[in-house]
């Protein structure tokens, strides 16, 4: 891939997908900053106290609400709710990196939450033993949906449904550097561009 890669810009209603501990919500924030519009985290959506799911109904209530505004960016795979989501949507980014990569991301942001016991979502906190030794560790989700997720994706993507989107596959976190530099509106706000 060359430097002079030219990606298509987003619109004004934004999804970005990936892998757990792919940085989705990193880059969201980053890139709703930038394009100066509202920054929607889906597991904020999602998450009661104590790790606690809101109930599928009340989630999509609260998603409906979220999505009001003409402009948005947000991140997350819930399939409960792609439907709305994705159909008031106008962009996908695809943060289609390498399993070493998201591996890494995962284990340095899991390893920061715990040591400085970072408040999330309902104020619940990521703990060592949910962290590494749990049967729900995010680590045994990134291993068990990552491939699948690179199998569903593309077929998703070309269903009739979801033709009216325009889909950006960034398969590294240089590309999605690149990616957020090219946008004239980032980069006066983004270091190394």
């Amino acid at each position: 891939m060359s430097w002079e890669r030219k990606w298509p810009s987003p619109g004004q209603r934004i999804v970005v997908v990936g892998t757990t501990g792919v940085g989705k919500t990193s880059l969201s924030r980053r890139l709703a900053q930038c394009l100066g519009c509202p920054h929607i985290e889906l597991d904020a959506l999602h998450w009661q106290p104590g790790w606690v799911e809101v109930p599928l109904e009340a989630f999509r209530a609260r998603v409906v609400q979220a999505l009001t505004g003409e402009s948005w960016v947000v991140d997350g795979n819930y399939s409960r709710v792609r439907d709305l989501v994705w159909s008031r949507a106008d962009t996908i980014i695809w943060l289609d990196y390498a399993l070493p990569i998201i591996l890494g991301r995962l284990f340095r942001r899991t390893i920061r939450r715990i040591l400085t016991r970072e408040e999330l979502w309902g104020g619940s906190r990521e703990t060592f033993r949910g962290g590494f030794l749990s049967r729900d560790s995010l680590f045994l989700w990134a291993l068990k949906t990552y491939w699948r997720r690179r199998r569903e994706y593309p077929v998703l993507f070309r269903r009739p449904e979801y033709a009216h989107l325009q889909v950006v596959r960034l398969r590294s976190p240089r590309a999605a550097e690149r990616w957020l530099c090219q946008l004239k509106k980032c980069a006066p706000q983004l270091p190394n561009c």
